[in-house]
């Protein structure tokens, strides 16, 4: 069966350590361990956003509180990700170093 667009391969290429230098992706366990790192800072960050708002709030805030709640989740979602996006480039390069000596 020939592939549709041309220099498309049927087959995946064995992974020989020739190949392996060549990309610089860090494993999917690390990308895992960074998405859940997202995830809990974005937790983080929404509960300390609602409690901040909480706590300077009197009566009725919940409007307050659920706005104070999705920007401190965003924020610190957002900064994470850039961390750990700094961080699996770093794994990435370090590996492919690694992989020239």
């Amino acid at each position: 069966m020939e592939p549709v667009w041309p220099g498309l391969r049927s087959a995946p290429v064995p992974r020989t350590p020739e190949r392996a230098a060549l990309s610089a992706l860090p494993s999917p366990v690390a990308r895992a361990i960074g998405f859940v790192a997202i995830l809990l800072a974005g937790l983080a960050g929404g509960l300390i956003g609602w409690a901040f708002v909480h706590l300077q709030c009197t009566g009725e805030c919940n409007l307050g509180a659920a706005v104070g709640a999705l920007v401190g989740s965003v924020a610190t979602a957002l900064g994470t990700a850039v961390i750990a996006v700094l961080v699996l480039r770093a794994m990435g390069e370090w590996r492919q170093l690694g992989d020239r000596r």
